[in-house]
């Protein structure tokens, strides 16, 4: 299955980090947290990749073009036509990564409809390019198959300030996004979508996925959840990011699959 990355946002909210690079290439661990995100849909078999950039794309298309250079050692002569040396092997060389330039002001939902011409199978992959977890991406794509449902969310339990989901039986059935109580179940992302029943939904640029399409599909029974007790965090501030890059230092990262 192919996997969508939205990576287009601003990360307003990180703006120490982001003034000159966007969201998913903050590093954890040096390393982007995009990277992370790949790497655990990798660790399922999943190593199609589509990137939806917008904010600095090119800081993305930057990294993954010069992929070696960026994550390994090398050694290079000074003459000319000199090729570089790299002294070290990766597990990412079976990786396909679609970069798409979806617009810099363009919705979340505009982002996705933008990619569909680039996913011919009927099922696909994504989720948003600021959050890890420890989340069994197989389990995910196997409850949405028996649910027969449109589309499938991973529903997390992370503090306050995030939208609520109401769940009957596996079913969302309202998605607010932001309500005044502390949340139950949030929408974590790493969903599970089938191509028809999306695109139908998604009028243009400005379609934001979660009022529009998530919303309607909840209404009609369409969007089932997921439910994962386990790790996930986002990275919207400097905090979260100083405790991301903490468990990945302690060796002790939890969404660590690979």
């Amino acid at each position: 299955m192919k996997v969508v990355i939205l990576c287009g946002g601003l990360g307003t909210r990180l703006r120490e980090e982001t003034e000159y690079r966007p969201k998913p290439m903050v590093p954890v661990g040096g390393r982007p947290i995009l990277w992370h995100i790949m790497k655990h849909y990798a660790s399922f078999g999943h190593k199609e990749f589509i990137l939806c950039l917008g904010y600095k794309g090119e800081v993305i298309k930057d990294f993954f073009r010069n992929y070696h250079w960026n994550t390994s050692d090398v050694t290079i002569k000074l003459g000319a036509n000199a090729e570089p040396v790299y002294h070290n092997a990766h597990d990412e060389e079976d990786w396909t990564v679609t970069m798409v330039d979806t617009g810099e002001k363009t919705m979340t939902g505009g982002r996705l409809g933008r990619v569909l011409p680039f996913i011919e199978e009927e099922e696909f992959l994504l989720t948003y390019g600021d959050g890890v977890t420890d989340v069994s991406i197989a389990k995910v794509v196997d409850y949405h198959r028996a649910k027969g449902a449109d589309v499938t969310l991973t529903a997390v339990r992370p503090g306050g300030r995030f939208g609520e989901l109401g769940l009957d039986e596996g079913m969302v059935t309202s998605f607010m996004e932001k309500p005044e109580d502390s949340p139950a179940y949030i929408n974590g992302g790493f969903f599970v979508m089938k191509k028809a029943a999306i695109k139908g939904l998604i009028p243009g640029d400005d379609c934001i996925l979660e009022r529009g399409p998530l919303e309607t599909l909840s209404k009609t029974g369409r969007l089932a959840a997921y439910t994962h007790d386990g790790f996930w965090q986002c990275m919207d501030n400097v905090n979260e990011m100083a405790m991301l890059n903490t468990l990945w230092n302690s060796g002790k990262a939890p969404w660590k699959s690979w």
